[in-house]
C-alpha cells in the first residue's frame, strides 16, 4: 500500500509538523507502508497551463506522478485568508479529472483561527469529490493554540490524528479488497 503525504505550502511551519506527526503515527503502526512525505516547500513545482501531468518535468512531474501512483493521500495544509494555499490549488489543477478515483483521502488542517473549520468542508472537499476521491469524513483541525515551539500539546489532536491514520490505513484495505472482488467477479 503506497500513502502519500502532502505538506500544501510553501511558508511557515505547523503543517509541516503536523504531517512529521501523522508519519510518525503511521510508520509506528503500520511500518508495512510505502509512506512518501511530499513538502511543497521542498520542490520547483512549475504553475499548471493545461498540460498532461505526465508532459511536465522535474518536481512537478516526480511530485504529480507519486500522487497518481498513491493508493491513498494525506493532505495537510495550512488555512490563508480563509483559503487554502495557492501551491495546493496548484497542485489540484496539474493533475486530471479524475486523478484521485479509487483513493483515500484525508486531511489535517492547520490555521490560525477556529473559525476556519469550514474551510475543509467548503473548498478542499469539494475538490476532492470533484477529482473522484473517497474522502475521509473526520478531518484533523489543529489551532494555533495547539502548538508550542514546534511541538502539538493538545493529546486530543495526537488521539485524532491517531484515528485519523487509522481510518486512512482501514479504509484503503476495505477498498481495495472491494474492487478486487469486484474484478474477481468477471470470468476474463
Amino acid at each position: 500500500m503506497k500513502i502519500v503525504g502532502i505538506s500544501g505550502s510553501i511558508v511557515g511551519s505547523k503543517t509541516r509538523t503536523a504531517m512529521n506527526y501523522v508519519e510518525k503515527e503511521l510508520l509506528d503502526k503500520y511500518s508495512e507502508v510505502d509512506w512518501t512525505l511530499l513538502d511543497l516547500a521542498d520542490f520547483d513545482i512549475q504553475f499548471s497551463d493545461g498540460r498532461n501531468y505526465l508532459e511536465y518535468e522535474g518536481d512537478t512531474r516526480l511530485i504529480t506522478k507519486a500522487i497518481m501512483e498513491a493508493d491513498a493521500i494525506v493532505i495537510g495544509t495550512p488555512i490563508f485568508q480563509a483559503s487554502i494555499p495557492a501551491t495546493l490549488k496548484n497542485l489540484f489543477d496539474l493533475l486530471p479529472v479524475n486523478a484521485l478515483r479509487d483513493k483515500i483521502v484525508s486531511m489535517v488542517i492547520t490555521a490560525g483561527s477556529s473559525k476556519h473549520f469550514l474551510i475543509a468542508e467548503q473548498q478542499l472537499k469539494p475538490i476532492l469529490s470533484y477529482m473522484k476521491a473517497q474522502i475521509v469524513q473526520t478531518y484533523v483541525f489543529i489551532e494555533e493554540m495547539d502548538f508550542h515551539r514546534k511541538e502539538i500539546v493538545n493529546d486530543d489532536i495526537s488521539f485524532r490524528i491517531a484515528r485519523l491514520v487509522e481510518d486512512t490505513v482501514v479504509l484503503t484495505e476495505s477498498y481495495a479488497k472491494i474492487r478486487t472482488d469486484k474484478e474477481n467477479e468477471y470470468d476474463f
